[in-house]
């Protein structure tokens, strides 16, 4: 079988799916499986010229927003380094963002296409502040669901909490089919250490969806209580500058290490005791599954995919989202209790090597790739 996983970011790009894809291209491989990768290179932009038309709705009648053209523009472009580049056929194509997927079903309609979809970009705006909910962008790009449904021959998505979000904008979400992310645990190398002061650690992009205010002001709160610990952030955005001023504001920039972006974190993170994100929404939340890998206690937030990965008490911790204090309570709990700790990372790390293994995702795509293509026939 031939399959062509469609990516929207090269897949050297940070993030879940950029990360994940090439090791599920590889175990496929081994099978005797062949599999590509395609991707948009971001020197390609302002080269497609074709017109856009969706089957669901009229896209002219949000023109006139940049976010809007700028999308619509990316499409054309999609299309433009698609037939520049692609001239074999597939027996499957796998899409992993919603312009791949359509773009795909457009050139190739005798072709099924599959579609994971793996976080919402809307609700990242708006947590973001680019948009306003149930404005021109919002209405715009929470359509597109209802169009990959009526175009595409499946609909995935990384966990339940997501198909919820996504229910009000398709006709059966039922038929939309969960597979979690999953991780090869041979990357993650648990390393036995003993850090006199507790290193907590974080890996995200710095975007307000991300919650890091919230994380610097939950650490003031345990410093006021008296207890040491380095904060480690991993990664960049738009937001740096800010953070670091904060960080400034409440005493705490000696208590933390801004490393900016890295490309491997996971290298890096099993010298770290606690893993922590108080995101505002998370679709899946790969990073949680990657620090109980590398034997990390965790701390997160009870919203999306995190909720889904975190029994509270059991092998990690969830606070609300906006709450510092609760936050603080958690660390405190992890800083104070070395045992404790030990236990809540031992038992993420087994659900983690349980339920979000490679292996497992292998499985079950093996499946839908095969039913897939028997009902196309």
């Amino acid at each position: 079988m031939n399959i062509l996983q469609a990516l929207f970011f090269p897949p050297e790009q940070p993030g879940g799916v950029s990360s994940m894809i090439p090791y599920i291209q590889d175990r496929f491989q081994q099978m005797g499986w062949q599999m590509e990768l395609f991707s948009l290179p971001k020197r390609v932009r302002g080269k497609g010229q074709e017109e856009v038309v969706f089957e669901t709705f009229d896209y002219h009648a949000f023109e006139g927003d940049p976010l809007v053209d700028k999308y619509i523009q990316t499409y054309r472009d999609y299309v433009w380094w698609t037939k520049l580049r692609l001239k074999k056929t597939y027996d499957i194509i796998h899409a992993h963002h919603p312009i791949a997927a359509l773009v795909m079903k457009q050139l190739y309609p005798d072709t099924p296409v599959m579609m994971t979809i793996h976080s919402s970009y809307e609700r990242e705006l708006i947590l973001n502040g680019k948009i306003e909910e149930n404005g021109k962008v919002h209405q715009f790009l929470t359509a597109i669901y209802g169009e990959l449904e009526a175009r595409v021959d499946k609909l995935l998505t990384v966990s339940e909490s997501f198909r919820t979000y996504i229910s009000p904008y398709v006709k059966e979400a039922a038929d939309i089919k969960v597979i979690p992310n999953g991780f090869d645990e041979k990357r993650f190398k648990p390393i036995a250490h003993e850090n006199e002061v507790p290193q907590l650690i974080t890996v995200c992009r710095l975007v307000p969806a991300k919650g890091i205010d919230i994380l610097l002001h939950g650490c003031a709160e345990l410093k006021r209580r008296g207890h040491p610990f380095v904060l480690h952030i991993i990664g960049d955005g738009p937001i740096r500058p800010e953070l670091e001023q904060l960080a400034v504001e409440l005493d705490l920039y000696d208590d933390i290490i801004f490393y900016g972006y890295m490309l491997h974190p996971e290298e890096f993170m099993p010298f770290f005791d606690i893993f922590v994100l108080p995101s505002r929404a998370e679709a899946f939340g790969s990073v949680f599954a990657e620090a109980a890998l590398c034997w990390l206690a965790l701390v997160g937030t009870n919203v999306g995919g995190i909720s889904e990965q975190i029994d509270d008490g059991v092998n990690g911790l969830l606070v609300p989202t906006e709450d510092p204090i609760a936050l603080a309570e958690a660390l405190e709990k992890l800083v104070t209790d070395s045992s404790y700790r030990y236990n809540l990372a031992r038992s993420g790390w087994d659900k983690a090597k349980q339920v979000y293994s490679l292996q497992r995702v292998i499985a079950q795509l093996k499946k839908v790739y095969v039913n897939t293509l028997r009902q196309a026939e």
